[in-house]
């Protein structure tokens, strides 16, 4: 895959851009707040059809305005495809409208027709950050390679909705209903938990193999799944017992507290180093080395399970990593298909074949 274009109008700082990146190693350079993030925003967006900064849609739209959009073309197996996200907001809502080959779709049809695996600084926080953080990064991944997964947990997240709107006293508390909402818990999060318990075990294959050649060996990362309702088997009919024996287990307990208490919405990612849990014992340069090779791996099961290498969207990701670390990175993402990567100065060990960019004020010059 490699995005051979894109434009922006009225996106954040950006008055208007029309870049096309080179294959391989692209590298943005620039003092702060000149619009490298910005821009690795935008292509993100492209991607995942929202921000990885933030929730509120308005502020993607440059101030004093009121319409905002992204645009790029990609190469990609089946052909070109041209993607675009506009972001149009009033006085009282912001709206997004997504089209492919200039035909407006739906977010479900927009959501990975390019994938992008992102580095940004706020995902040092997964380390010692809540778990929200970690299941995040497995729904983005997963939703992106697989419409079922992202309409199952649509399913799962639905249900969840309307049983805790019933134990909030918020409807009428109906045994009926609450067995379907049950139902429909367990059929889609069984779908969940058995899409994620297959994706770790892919990812942490590749993190600790990547992160015992970035280290020489010397540190062991250790990658697992901690789901809320253990199973012993990873088949349908072990998940769908042990979850639908947990919540008749809870029931209730979370009539009691009028909350939900069992399912996948409380999985988490364990990461270790050397036996000892990362966000107690990790130094800073440790714990950044390891979320690097917990996103390095995700590129890599994205590439083999869908065998088209996703854009992978690094943004200052070398500004805590000593000389050798940085190095071994850099010669390590210096052959994918296709790479964006920002820092406030050129970095060393930078391959020969790296495409360089300056970002000052929202404008990139080649340098």
């Amino acid at each position: 895959m490699q995005l051979t274009r894109v434009a922006l109008s009225n996106f954040r700082n950006y008055a208007e851009l029309d870049l096309e990146p080179a294959p391989g190693l692209n590298v943005f350079v620039g003092q702060n707040a000149q619009g490298k993030s910005n821009l690795l925003e935008a292509i993100a967006m492209l991607g995942t059809g929202k921000s990885f900064r933030t929730n509120r849609d308005i502020d993607l739209v440059r101030e004093g305005l009121e319409l905002a959009v992204v645009c790029g073309d990609a190469q990609i197996r089946a052909g070109i495809v041209h993607l675009g996200c506009t972001i149009a907001k009033n006085a009282r809502s912001t709206r997004k409208t997504y089209t492919i080959n200039g035909q407006g779709v739906r977010y479900a049809r927009f959501l990975g027709s390019i994938r992008v695996v992102t580095f940004v600084p706020a995902d040092l926080q997964l380390v010692g950050g809540p778990p929200s953080l970690r299941r995040a990064l497995l729904n983005i991944a997963l939703a992106q390679e697989d419409r079922t997964y992202y309409h199952e947990l649509a399913r799962y997240q639905k249900a969840l909705q309307q049983k805790a709107a019933m134990l909030r006293g918020t409807v009428a508390f109906d045994t009926d209903l609450l067995a379907i909402y049950d139902h429909t818990l367990v059929e889609a999060g069984t779908a969940v938990m058995l899409a994620r318990n297959h994706f770790i075990s892919e990812l942490k294959r590749e993190a600790e193999r990547t992160h015992a050649q970035w280290t020489g060996g010397a540190e062991r990362l250790e990658i697992t799944y901690a789901p809320n309702v253990p199973f012993e088997a990873p088949t349908v009919e072990a998940v769908a017992d042990a979850f639908g024996r947990r919540l008749r287990q809870v029931a209730e307990a979370e009539r009691l507290r009028r909350s939900t208490l069992a399912g996948p919405h409380r999985d988490d990612l364990g990461l270790a180093l050397d036996g000892h849990p990362l966000a107690a014992y990790g130094s800073q340069g440790q714990q950044r080395t390891a979320v690097l090779a917990l996103k390095v791996a995700e590129y890599a099961v994205m590439r083999d399970r869908s065998n088209e290498a996703p854009l992978l969207l690094l943004d200052d990701v070398l500004s805590e990593l000593d000389r050798e670390r940085a190095a071994a990175f850099l010669a390590g993402i210096g052959g994918y298909a296709q790479a964006f990567v920002t820092a406030t100065h050129l970095p060393d060990g930078l391959p020969d074949a790296a495409r360089r960019f300056e970002i000052a004020r929202a404008t990139v010059r080649p340098c």
